[in-house]
């Protein structure tokens, strides 16, 4: 009688340790999984250095003492991200009257970024996350059909690092002159033209 229940003492025993592991896995699933929130107001910006669309890496304490526009666009060359990125484009003169850069951030590649700005004449820089790292530490990574994107979101940064405004889910096609309205100084933005009808957010 004692060897079979010194065998079920076993199994037993077996089992326990098999769990605990597993157990303790699914206890910690949740929190790694939990995004981050968005920063706020008054918060110090999420520090970040990215690849751009020249191959050089863009941090954003290299650019402490300026304002720094830093926009979530979903998608390279697509119609809402494309008339977003020409409406800074356009604007860019005037952002740099008021001592401020323009830095866009999506999870295309940077290849991708080159690409887009060759086709579209952009000349500020774009970052490329395709780890997602950045556009998570800014509460902005979203789904679409499926797929990783980022969410249109604006930050604008003011020279000491700290998040002065915030824009969620912004309208392609004014975002640029509501930011450069939020910058103190300089000249006020042109009302934009030719932009009339729904755009999505591709």
């Amino acid at each position: 009688m004692k060897n079979p229940l010194l065998f079920a003492i076993a199994l037993a025993a077996v089992a326990a340790l098999s769990v605990v592991p597993a157990a303790a896995q699914d206890a910690a699933a949740p929190a790694s999984a939990m995004p981050a929130p968005m920063p706020t107001v008054g918060q110090t910006a999420p520090e970040f250095s990215l690849p751009s669309q020249d191959g050089t890496n863009i941090s954003l304490d290299q650019y402490h003492g300026k304002w720094v526009v830093l926009y979530f666009y979903p998608r390279d060359m697509t119609t809402g991200c494309t008339i977003e990125a020409h409406n800074f484009q356009n604007a860019q003169s005037q952002f740099d009257a008021k001592n401020a850069v323009i830095l866009g951030v999506s999870v295309d590649s940077a290849d991708s970024h080159k690409q887009f700005c060759a086709k579209d004449g952009l000349t500020f820089h774009l970052l490329s996350d395709t780890g997602h790292t950045v556009v998570s530490a800014y509460g902005s990574l979203g789904n679409f059909n499926g797929v990783s994107i980022a969410n249109r979101n604006t930050f604008l940064i003011d020279p000491n690092g700290k998040i002065a405004q915030v824009w969620t889910k912004v309208d392609p096609r004014t975002a640029a002159s509501t930011v450069l309205d939020a910058i103190p100084g300089g000249t006020p933005p042109a009302s934009p033209t030719g932009m009339s009808g729904s755009v999505q957010p591709n």
